[in-house]
C-alpha cells in the first residue's frame, strides 16, 4: 500500500476517480455526501475498482456498497475492518 493513512489514500483515490471534481482536501473535510460535492456514478465505479485493487477488499453493491461510496469515514472503516478480517 502507498504511504499515508488509509483515509488520506482514499481521499486521493476519490480525487483521482472523480477527475478532480472532488479534491482530496474536499473529501477529507466533507460534511455532506461525496455525491453532493460532484462525485458521479462513473466516478463511484472507478473508486470501487481502485479500492478493491489497492486494498484487496471487495465492495458488494448489493449490500451497503453505494452508501460506502458517499462517506469517506464509512469507507475507511469498511476497508480497515475488511483488511483485519482477511488477516
Amino acid at each position: 500500500m502507498v504511504s499515508g493513512t488509509v483515509r488520506e489514500r482514499l481521499a486521493a483515490m476519490v480525487a483521482s476517480a472523480s477527475d478532480g471534481a472532488v479534491t482530496a482536501k474536499e473529501a477529507m473535510a466533507a460534511t455532506v455526501p461525496l455525491s453532493a460535492l460532484g462525485m458521479t456514478s462513473l466516478a463511484q465505479m472507478r473508486l470501487i475498482d481502485a479500492v478493491e485493487n489497492e486494498f484487496g477488499v471487495e465492495i458488494d453493491l448489493a449490500d451497503d456498497g453505494l452508501d460506502l461510496l458517499d462517506d469517506l469515514g464509512v469507507l475507511e472503516r469498511y476497508v480497515v475492518k475488511a483488511q483485519r478480517s482477511d488477516s
